[in-house]
This record gives structure tokens, C-alpha cells and sequence, in this order.
């Protein structure tokens, strides 16, 4: 059973039993032809054992296999990206081998096209690169490495499997987060939609008192220093040194209810939002912020407070890989509850969320009028990119005019929410999900130039 099991028939067999199934109906008409196709039957079924032959003949002396494939994959994969898998082939037969490549790939991602064709010479090797891109947090688990080898006969084919399963963890975008921390130590972050924002002023955090340097702004000479140092050391101006305001709170506050469970390009709104915070909260730290998670749905969730030790950054991407849909409807009152409880500081709050319709944005705007009093808030929630889509293309019967219409509404809505919560003090983000980290993240550099936190 063992050399039956991996045995399979191939493709030119199968025409070439049609073939002489033809020839031997023709031979009735034509009994001349039949001894002919006698002797060339039997040559096709010696054919057939000289190829099961080859097949099954070699043994490399140190895996038992005249074949060898392997693949290579990540220790975790990131959510929402394109990740590189890798599969080795080597060939230890003495003669070229046509191969076909089966990867047995979760049954997440839903596609049954993972199939490869390679041609390899003898004690030849090749690599094949492909790319899978998950759209769920979770564990993936991936099956064997079926390879189908063909000798030049073409006859039949042998499998071999190789690699009988391997759990991977699909962990948020931490591949993007990647990429924005090394532009960002590049100064090359424009490149992915991050402006250059123009600090105004000076932050207001107290170095040390130093001489005067030319270009040096004059309102921060001290004069008692000035004063002091005239009297003791000759005249010299003495300044005020100032540096960048750092260990300021940032929260992500990540909604889990039913309103983030719409999809975008395979996505959900809640994996977008846990994807963004990932990247914000490692370009907080880099800020030398200190950055913190809080999740809610019907009920607060987690809570890591903000801080900016060795492996904080490990721990907020152990929580948001954690983090499970909840349908329920969103309960404000208690996500006001436990920050008026846990975070004492005035901090910014990155509020992900979404409302479609002012009315809703009302039912919770006491909840956020008093989170604005005692924090700098920051609500981030999404435009209808569909929507938009729609409202972009001409109407052209009485039934799109209705359904624009009907759009129009909808995106006024969404502007007027906008309109009301700046009423109110409350900074906004109204975007399409694909640029929720560049704008985000823009916005958070845009707050810390401002000094307003």
C-alpha cells in the first residue's frame, strides 16, 4: 500500500487510453490495423512500468526520499497585510522532474488557486514565493506540502507530503507598524500620507537655564539668571531652555460594538481601528509618550495603562490580538465611568468609533461632552466609502436620482455630526478606512505641535 498510496495518474495517460480505446474500435473496420496496435499497447504498458520505475526506484540515503520540499513561514502573520510564504524545492532524482505544488493553506482565506508548476533538473533546487493576506485575528493552521512529481514520461505521478500542519497566529498589522517606525526614523513619512507639521511655538517643559546662542528666541531670556550671571561673571544673557513635552498619556479607546463590524476590503472597522492603534501607539512611544488600551463594548473591556517601559509595546499587541467582536449595542456610560475611575491625568483619548446619523451621535454626546471636560478627546470615526462612490457616479434614471438622494443624506449627516461635536470642543476624524492610520496619525503629531497635550 505504501507504493500505491502516493501513486496518481496523470493527464497524458488519461488521453492516451482514449487514444487507443479509438484505435481499437477503428481496428473492426480496418483489421489490418489491429496487430499494430497490439504491439502498441504493450509498448505503452511497458512505458508505464518504466515510468512507475523511475518513480519509485530512488531513495536518498538520508531522508528515505528521492524528493524534498519544505516551507517557510512567519511565526505570526500580520493582519490586513500581504505575507511572504516561501516553498523550497530539491530535486535528487537524476533526471528532470515537471512538479506540481498543492499548499494546503487555511481554510480562512477561502481560495482553492494555490497551485504551483515548476520544472527542476537533477540535483537542481528553486524557491517559490506567494503571498496570502488574512483579514481575521486569530490561529491559522496550515496543512501538509503535497508535491507531484512527473519523470519525462509524463505517465504517471508521485506525491510526496511534506510538513504535516503548523499553527500560525494572525496578529494585528504589526508589518505596518513596522514600516511607519522606519520611516519615521528615516524622516520619510510623507511618503505614506503623513504631512511635516510646522510646530507653533514652543512647548512649555523646563530643560535649563543656558547662555545665549545666536538664533536663540530673545522671549525666553531669563532675566534674574541674566541678572546674576552679570554680577558674578561679566555680561552674558542667559536663556531659558525648553525640550519637547514627553510621558503625556495617549489612550486608544476601541469600540467593539456592533457599529464597527461593518466591512471594507475583507476588513472589518474594528480590525482597521485595533491596526491604527497599533501603529499610533509605537509612533507615541518613539514621541517618548506613554501610551495606553482601553476596549468596550455593552461593557468596558480591558484596560493597560498608559506607560512607555522595555516591552509595553509587546503588551499592546498581545491585547489587541485578544480582542473578540461583540454585536451588543455600545454603552457610553460606562466607558465615562471607567476613565473618570482609571485615568486620573489629563490625557488624549483616541476615541475609535462609528455613527451614522446625528440622532446617534446625541444619545452619546453627554457622555462625550463630559470626556472632553477632563481630557483632550479625539473622536475618529468613518466615511461610507460605497456611499461615496455612489454619490460620485451621474444619475441617469429616476431610480439612482432616489438612491442619490437618499446618499446625500446620508453623507450631510455625517458632516453635520462633525460640525456639532467641534460645537462642543471635541476634535474630529471623519475618513475612509484606508487612510485611518496616515490621518490619525497626523493628527496626534498635529495635537503635540499645538501643545495641546
Amino acid at each position: 500500500m505504501k507504493l500505491i498510496r502516493p501513486l496518481f495518474v496523470a493527464t497524458h495517460l488519461w488521453f492516451a487510453l482514449i487514444a487507443f480505446v479509438l484505435l481499437f474500435v477503428a481496428a473492426y473496420a480496418f483489421p489490418i490495423l489491429f496487430p499494430l496496435i497490439q504491439i502498441a499497447f504493450v509498448i505503452f504498458l511497458v512505458l508505464i512500468g518504466l515510468d512507475y520505475w523511475l518513480l519509485f526506484r530512488r531513495k536518498n540515503r538520508t531522508n528515505g526520499s528521492a524528493f524534498f520540499a519544505r516551507r517557510e513561514i512567519p511565526d505570526r502573520l500580520s493582519n490586513g497585510d500581504e505575507n511572504p510564504l516561501t516553498i523550497y524545492l530539491e530535486n535528487q532524482y537524476s533526471f528532470q522532474v515537471d512538479v506540481e505544488i498543492i499548499d494546503e493553506i487555511p481554510y480562512q482565506f477561502q481560495r482553492r488557486d494555490v497551485l504551483f508548476k515548476a520544472r527542476l533538473n537533477p540535483r537542481e533546487t528553486q524557491a517559490i514565493r506567494y503571498e496570502l493576506r488574512p483579514t481575521r485575528r486569530g490561529e491559522y493552521s496550515f496543512g501538509s506540502v503535497n508535491v507531484f512529481v512527473l519523470t519525462p514520461l509524463g505517465l504517471l505521478k508521485r506525491r510526496y507530503q511534506f510538513g504535516q500542519g503548523k499553527m500560525v497566529a494572525v496578529y494585528p498589522s504589526f508589518l505596518q507598524m513596522r514600516q511607519y517606525e522606519l520611516l519615521a526614523a528615516t524622516n520619510r513619512l510623507n511618503e505614506v500620507g503623513i504631512k511635516r507639521i510646522r510646530r507653533i511655538g514652543h512647548s512649555m517643559e523646563f530643560e535649563q537655564v543656558r547662555p545665549y546662542s545666536t538664533g536663540d528666541d530673545v522671549r525666553t531670556v531669563n532675566w534674574k539668571a541674566t541678572a546674576r550671571r552679570t554680577d558674578s561673571q561679566g555680561a552674558s544673557l542667559m536663556i531659558n531652555a525648553y525640550q519637547d513635552e514627553r510621558s503625556q498619556p495617549v489612550y486608544c479607546l476601541i469600540d467593539k460594538g456592533r457599529v464597527m463590524q461593518s466591512p471594507f476590503d475583507g476588513l472589518t472597522l474594528l480590525d482597521y481601528a485595533i491596526n491604527a492603534s497599533l501603529v499610533l501607539s509605537n509612533i507615541a512611544l518613539l514621541k517618548q509618550d506613554r501610551a495606553g488600551i482601553l476596549t468596550f463594548s455593552d461593557h468596558v473591556g480591558q484596560l493597560l495603562p498608559a506607560d512607555r517601559r522595555t516591552g509595553h509595546m509587546l503588551k499592546i499587541l498581545e491585547l489587541l490580538y485578544r480582542q473578540k467582536t461583540r454585536f451588543l449595542e455600545t454603552d457610553y456610560e460606562s466607558l465615562y465611568t471607567s476613565v473618570r475611575s482609571h485615568i486620573r491625568q489629563r490625557s488624549l483619548l483616541l476615541l475609535f468609533t462609528n455613527f451614522e446619523t446625528v440622532s446617534a451621535m446625541h444619545r452619546q454626546l453627554p457622555y462625550l461632552r463630559r470626556l472632553a471636560k477632563d481630557h483632550l478627546l479625539l473622536i475618529i470615526f468613518f466615511e461610507n466609502t460605497e456611499l461615496r462612490s455612489l454619490l460620485d457616479q451621474p444619475a441617469t434614471d429616476t431610480e439612482q436620482i432616489y438612491l442619490k438622494t437618499i446618499g446625500e443624506k446620508f453623507a450631510y449627516e455625517k458632516n453635520q455630526i462633525v460640525k456639532e461635536l467641534t460645537q462642543y470642543g471635541i476634535q474630529t476624524i471623519l475618513t475612509a478606512p484606508q487612510n485611518l492610520t496616515a490621518n490619525t496619525v497626523n493628527k496626534y503629531l498635529e495635537l503635540k505641535a499645538r501643545g495641546m497635550i
